[in-house]
């Protein structure tokens, strides 16, 4: 019996000795259980098209006062009733437009940090306008010895029909997605048209003045393919999809200054290839 027990036990230490030998899971049957996460790779160069809508926002306050001034240069009224200070186009013109273009840019990579820079261009059709008129009479006599009735209307339109920006962004992977920001230069195409009319009546009292036959006098400019200056800001997001395809949504806002001072506002979805 004693010799039947000691055989067991010693035939239960060796199959111990064997199993301790082999890990608790095999690695094929580990790896089998396991998906490995996928490592996107953004460095490099890329291109893609895209489409978008937008609003704009035109503000044509004072936008004609050098016009006026120029035309009214010297005058009496000019100088005694300041004219081109009257405050005409107060307020904005908005508009909302569909649109579409393109970028390409280059991308440089380290770890999970994503900088680059970019090129965007969208082809739009921003249209806005703005007409103000105001009528005033002097209260006193002016330099010639008499009373004036004066209105003036100014009109200006504008329309962008490109935009282009050259910004650097930067961005941090998370798993296929790109998340990121950016900044940069804005540049747009736009024509321009601004007018001022003013007549004048004049008389030696107020009710002569009002009831006299007018002079006119007018203005005109028109600027095609004036180059508009600004800055650019937003973010965005890329996907890459599969292969080297990637999906985009980005919102931009742009911020023209001149004359006629300008605001852009876009959302935008693409696809786009990097190389």
């Amino acid at each position: 019996m004693r010799r039947i027990v000691l055989a067991m036990m010693m035939a239960g230490a060796v199959q111990g000795a064997q199993a301790a030998d082999y890990p608790e899971d095999p690695p094929v049957l580990r790896g089998m259980l396991r998906e490995s996460p996928r490592y996107v790779r953004w460095q490099g160069f890329y291109v893609g098209g895209q489409v978008g809508y937008g609003a704009s926002d035109m503000n044509f306050t004072g936008s004609n006062s050098a016009m006026t001034a120029r035309l009214l240069a010297n005058t009496v009224i000019e100088n005694g009733m300041q004219v081109s200070q009257w405050p005409l186009f107060i307020g904005k013109a908005s508009d909302k437009r569909s649109a579409f273009g393109g970028f390409a840019g280059y991308n440089s990579q380290w770890g999970d940090v994503v900088v680059g820079v970019e090129a965007s261009y969208l082809h739009v059709n921003f249209n806005g306008n703005s007409t103000a008129s105001a009528s005033r009479i002097s209260g006193a006599t002016l330099s010639d010895g008499n009373f004036h009735a004066v209105t003036a209307t100014s009109t200006g339109s504008m329309e962008i029909t490109d935009m282009g920006t050259i910004r650097g962004r930067a961005g941090y992977v998370y798993g296929n997605f790109l998340p990121y920001l950016f900044g940069g230069v804005a540049l747009g195409n736009a024509n321009i048209t601004r007018s001022v009319t003013v007549t004048d009546r004049w008389g030696l009292t107020q009710a002569d003045a009002l009831a006299a036959a007018p002079a006119t006098v007018s203005a005109k400019d028109t600027q095609g393919n004036h180059l508009l200056v600004g800055y650019s800001a937003g973010a965005g997001v890329d996907m890459m999809l599969f292969g080297n395809i990637f999906a985009r949504a980005e919102y931009e806002y742009v911020r023209f200054s001149g004359s006629i001072d300008t605001n852009v506002s876009t959302v935008r979805g693409g696809l786009g290839y990097k190389f």
